[in-house]
């Protein structure tokens, strides 16, 4: 039939305009227009082709082909189908499956069924080699759109560009049509620790009882280029009293399981911010339901924003500043429960290669950036004492 059809391999679309604008082929590194780029591919395709357009495929990846909210607003467009394979890690980093085999086989069918007369691929893979040359056998025209390289050279097979009916190049203003560099998180900095901790840390252990508690310790005796720092246990801790800290300290650990407190502790020896409540405790239905339409049509999923996009939610359903204000004395330290449940909704934009992994160390460190760079804007004084750290 007299229609176009388009083929995205988004991570060569992705990946060649990331190496080409930011010098790297991360696609963390751009932020996406998808609906300025999937109108800008459908009006590029019917001008070269000079038919009207059938359908866009978005071929990606994902853990375990779970859409990511990228994909959920781009499948909501019209004339768009998106395609998912698997995303998987494999020596370090992360490895598509099913991609170019999910090309071949659409590729393939659209051309049996006499579907369309026109194919564009945008890809850069030669795997895709015998697809395109079924394809042809069936009569269709092969279109081959490759991205400006960064370096001024192919970023494409050579098999597939010798195989191509025609031929072109996507240049830099094109994309830039929907697509920007993306800006490095701003430096953040945590303050040291705060004075009445570090006065515990640098107290002199208790001594002990027993006459070994009265004997040199053979460290002291060899003289100050022999003085061994000892770190004080939490045993040691607990037993030290600094003004004005209480003489029984209650010690606190975090663990995967929530805290955990030692034999005797009550809520009155947590500190305020640990009894704020969480996110999902402050959020009704109708509220939990008009985040998540936000979350697939608006966030990027850049971690940074993710923390503020949390933090933002939270604050302005917790209430007062003095409540905040709370918080703010903690910081840098985030209640465990809340640093749970942020973490947690961060999983859902991808952050987590795959079910099993954690999150990066990096995004873990931008996430909670974003969250306390909002806070600060809330708090007297908050904006300076973070540009201060």
């Amino acid at each position: 039939m007299d229609r176009c059809v388009v083929l995205v391999d988004a991570g060569y679309l992705l990946g060649a305009s990331a190496s080409l604008l930011a010098g790297e082929p991360s696609r963390s590194r751009v932020t996406v227009d998808h609906t300025v780029l999937i109108a800008a591919l459908r009006e590029r395709a019917e001008a070269e082709t000079g038919l009207p357009l059938l359908r866009i495929y978005w071929f990606d990846a994902a853990p375990d082909r779970r859409p990511l909210p990228e994909h959920r607003r781009l499948r909501v467009l019209p004339r768009v189908t998106v395609r998912l394979g698997a995303l998987t890690r494999a020596e370090g980093r992360r490895v598509q499956k099913g991609v170019d085999a999910a090309m071949h086989a659409e590729l393939s069918e659209l051309a049996r069924n006499r579907a369309c007369a026109d194919v564009v691929l945008i890809t850069g893979d030669g795997d895709l080699l015998p697809g395109m040359m079924s394809a042809k056998e069936h009569g269709v025209v092969v279109h081959l759109w490759a991205l400006q390289a960064a370096d001024g050279d192919f970023n494409q097979s050579e098999d597939l560009v010798g195989e191509a009916d025609e031929r072109r190049v996507l240049d830099r203003e094109w994309i830039e049509r929907w697509v920007r560099v993306r800006e490095a998180p701003a430096q953040f900095h945590a303050p040291g620790p705060r004075a009445e901790l570090a006065d515990l840390l640098a107290a002199p252990p208790a001594p002990g009882p027993g006459p070994a508690a009265t004997e040199p310790e053979p460290a002291a005796q060899a003289g100050p280029a022999a003085v061994l720092k000892v770190v004080p246990t939490p045993k040691d801790l607990a037993s030290r009293t600094v003004a004005p800290m209480p003489t029984s300290l209650v010690l606190r650990w975090s663990s995967e399981r929530g805290w955990v407190e030692r034999a005797g502790a009550s809520a009155d020896s947590c500190s305020p911010a640990d009894l704020l409540p969480t996110l999902a405790q402050l959020t009704s239905a109708e509220q939990r339901w008009a985040d998540r339409e936000e979350d697939i049509t608006t966030i990027g999923g850049d971690a940074h924003e993710v923390g503020h996009v949390f933090a933002r939610r939270w604050m302005d359903r917790l209430g007062t500043v003095e409540r905040l204000a709370l918080l703010w004395t903690d910081y840098p330290r985030i209640p465990h429960r809340l640093d749970g449940e942020l973490l947690r909704y961060a999983a859902r934009f991808g952050l987590l290669a795959h079910k099993d992994d954690q999150i990066d160390e990096h995004d873990r460190y931008a996430i909670r950036a974003g969250f306390w760079k909002e806070l600060a804007t809330r708090v007297p004084g908050g904006e300076l004492a973070l540009t201060d750290s």
